[in-house]
């Protein structure tokens, strides 16, 4: 194996979660940033520090796979780290993701695929650019705005393909000094907000989170996005309409919504959907968990009759008060009770649920989460989560505690990356 910075030449064999090709050296795996399954690739070891795998970039390919494209976001290309697949057919990407996606589920949930095929994975709208309704910039010294290098601190300032028509417009004109940061958002009204946040303080920036600690710290960490960091709003007025279903929700520009302009629909259908095919029915008392501003309380509370489904009262838990007051705002005498905190903490004091919606963050909810949920005996469970390993490892603790998966979904939401969404239900 060579050393960080030499090259090697790779056959690349399949894909990873994470959005990287797998190959052999040596016997040893290495993952390479930018390979495909079936390419062969001259690479460069980028971490040798583990004697089980290295990591890797490709430097050139020399046999490029068929489902290879020119890359379609120029700040990727540029070493953004944003659209990490621009170079693969969307179609093929999902497959890819579907295949990241049962692998995992195998592994580390120990699921029995024969059983229940895993889901493939859905497109959320026709086109696999102009999706992004929210992004952060940062501001270089020379004033100009640009994304983050993929792993580093540089600034790109070629355009993604990601971000709505007109949200990066003339964003270099906005005013946002430099070593700021600005955030964009666009609401479902079509209107443009942006924000100048000023630089953070020494010592904001933590270090990588592990366990169940850390899990609830990223939870916490939706509750602080928005402070103690100072906004200037450099465009609207600072507060962003987003509209489900007959609901409108006012959403901070520094909050919380789901980046692709469709998901809040498809997820909210998705979970209803999934528990009307499990059979779930009847009258019943809700838990929405990580529930920010209540996206999935107004989903069952609305859609739920239509499948024999009546919701009548909702615990709401998140720790973003924002949010929860957006949430307030919103359902005004709906049954839907608010709980700032954090959820492990919070579950011991709530009233026993039927149904039980969970979206936590990418860190997944962890095994003090999933054994409390477990603990207050609800008939269902829908588990949301946009990272498939921690996906399958909250399913699989769920699966400890008698709970089986009864149909799950996945979806392409962030198009042009490796990311997916993916939604479980789950019943004893």
């Amino acid at each position: 194996m060579s050393r960080p910075g030499g090259p090697l030449t790779l056959e690349v064999t399949a894909y990873a979660n994470g959005g990287a090709g797998i190959a052999r050296s040596d016997g040893r795996v290495v993952f390479v940033d930018g390979a495909l399954p079936g390419e062969r690739v001259r690479a460069r070891i980028t971490d040798d520090s583990r004697s089980s795998y290295a990591k890797a970039a490709v430097e050139e390919v020399l046999t490029p796979s068929e489902h290879r494209v020119a890359p379609r976001c120029p700040a990727a290309a540029a070493g953004a780290g944003c659209c990490d697949l621009a170079f693969v057919e969307p179609a093929y990407a999902r497959r890819l993701g579907a295949d990241a996606l049962a692998d995992v589920l195998r592994r580390i949930g120990r699921f029995d695929l024969d059983e229940l095929p895993p889901p493939d994975v859905e497109p959320l709208g026709g086109a696999s650019t102009g999706w992004r309704i929210r992004t952060r910039l940062a501001v270089g010294r020379d004033g100009r705005a640009g994304l983050r290098g993929r792993r580093s601190a540089e600034i790109v300032t070629e355009p993604c393909v990601a971000p709505v028509a007109g949200l990066l417009e003339q964003v270099d004109g906005l005013g946002a000094r430099p070593g700021t940061e600005i955030v964009l958002m666009a609401g479902t009204d079509g209107v443009r907000h942006a924000g100048e946040l000023a630089a953070p303080r020494e010592g904001d920036v933590r270090g990588r989170r592990r366990g169940d600690a850390a899990r609830r710290r990223a939870q916490r960490s939706r509750g602080a996005r928005s402070a103690p960091r100072e906004l200037r709003m450099l465009v609207g007025d600072g507060s962003v309409t987003h509209r489900v279903g007959d609901r409108s929700w006012r959403i901070p520009v520094t909050g919380f919504w789901q980046a692709h302009r469709n998901a809040p629909e498809v997820y909210s259908a998705a979970v209803v959907d999934l528990l009307a095919e499990a059979g779930v029915a009847g009258t019943v008392h809700a838990w929405d968990l990580y529930g920010g501003a209540g996206v999935f309380s107004a989903a069952l509370i609305d859609a739920g009759p239509s499948r024999g489904l009546d919701v009548a009262s909702v615990d709401l838990v998140d720790t973003d008060p924002s949010a929860l007051a957006a949430a307030a705002a919103v359902f005004g005498a709906d049954p839907v009770t608010t709980h700032r905190g954090g959820v492990a903490e919070t579950l011991a004091g709530l009233r026993s649920p039927q149904v039980v919606v969970s979206d936590p963050p990418r860190a997944g909810a962890g095994l003090s989460v999933v054994d409390g949920v477990a603990a207050a005996g609800p008939e269902a469970v829908v588990h949301v989560g946009c990272d498939a390993a921690s996906f399958a490892r909250d399913l699989g603790r769920y699966a400890v505690h008698g709970y089986r998966v009864r149909g799950w979904r996945a979806f392409d939401a962030f198009p042009l990356t490796h990311h997916i969404e993916a939604v479980a239900v789950l019943t004893r």
